[in-house]
């Protein structure tokens, strides 16, 4: 359960609510009618909304005294006696949107601080909401209901569409960013990419003269860096998840609802199709092509184009099943010299 000190609640939301809002089957139960939190399942009471998605939790289930709980239609016959069921195939899915809805962003408190800065030729929505200290530069457009949190800074002609929220400390330069985009603290927009033309007599820095590019409902982690392209746009695509800590090297273009975990490297100029994951601390060399829908696991080097539908592992990175095979035969090897 949340601690209201930092999560202002909303509800309390009925099961019917609940099951309009995620398309889930409801069952009521005999612990209320009304819920007024979400919880996990070995801390809920019957005020409150769980959820079990995975087998291993199955006793914690059995034992939980949760009012309703979002549940697989093969599961359902698993839950207590006198528990409400929110029946449906993404247990988890169904949990998110619904904790979304007890616990909606913060509102906006429009206005521009007194310690913050606003350039004259900055356009910039009555709706929105410019903290202390934050800066925004000359000729920049702010549609309504952003934020621009504490000392973060949006620099001269970069665009934030409505609904853009940018974090405490962020940087936003030389970028075009859609609706309903999320910029964590400490995240890095725009910056020059790494380009360097090496030399006996010196190295030579390529200017960095395109934009970054963030279509609608992207998320971008906390310290995470996307460099501005060298002549073109670094392109991050619709409802794209970017975790903390990720480098998105210039001219890089993420598809449609790509999942970049933590620690991720991408460099300069990778493509990467729609819906590609990629497990933390994992990287891309540069110039290569991703197939939709690929998968990278954690730490594997994918240094060569990949297809559509491979799941990938290793450094340098091979296709899932030569990877274990790889790991097994190894780990045989090992063994059998007495190690």
């Amino acid at each position: 359960m949340a601690d209201p000190r930092f999560h202002e609640l909303a509800g309390p939301w009925s099961l019917a609510d609940l099951a309009r809002l995620t398309g889930a089957e409801p069952r009521p139960g005999e612990r209320g009618d009304m819920f007024h939190d979400v919880a996990p399942l070995d801390a809920a009471g019957p005020g409150d909304v769980a959820f079990v998605e995975d087998r291993r939790y199955f006793e914690a289930l059995g034992d939980s005294g949760a009012g309703a709980c979002f549940i697989h239609p093969d599961a359902a016959g698993r839950a207590p006696a006198g528990m409400a069921l929110l029946v449906t195939k993404g247990p988890q899915r169904a949990f998110a949107i619904a904790a979304a809805a007890f616990h909606p962003p913060d509102p906006l408190t429009p206005g521009v601080a007194a310690t913050a800065w606003v350039d004259p030729t900055a356009e910039v929505d009555p709706t929105c909401q410019i903290a202390p200290g934050a800066c925004v530069g000359a000729g920049a457009r702010l549609a309504a209901g952003v934020l621009v949190g504490p000392n973060a800074v949006v620099g001269r002609n970069c665009v934030l569409g409505a609904g853009t929220r940018v974090g405490p400390g962020a940087s936003v330069t030389h970028a075009l960013v859609g609706e309903r985009v999320t910029i964590h603290a400490g995240v890095r927009i725009g910056a020059d990419g790494f380009g360097v033309v090496p030399g006996r007599d010196g190295h030579v820095k390529i200017p960095q003269l395109g934009r970054v590019i963030i279509h609608d409902d992207v998320e971008i982690g906390a310290n995470s860096t996307i460099d501005r392209g060298a002549l073109g746009d670094t392109v991050v695509g619709p409802g794209c998840f970017i975790d903390n800590l990720v480098q998105i090297g210039h001219n890089v273009r993420l598809g449609r609802g790509c999942i970049i975990a933590a620690q991720v490297g991408i460099s300069g100029s990778a493509i990467l199709g729609d819906n590609v994951m990629m497990g933390g601390q994992s990287g891309l060399t540069g110039h290569i092509r991703i197939g939709d829908g690929v998968r990278v696991a954690a730490q594997s080097g994918v240094m060569r184009e990949v297809p559509a539908g491979t799941s990938m592992g290793g450094s340098p990175a091979v296709p899932l099943p030569e990877f274990l095979r790889q790991t097994a035969l190894l780990r045989r090897l090992v063994k059998g010299k007495g190690a």
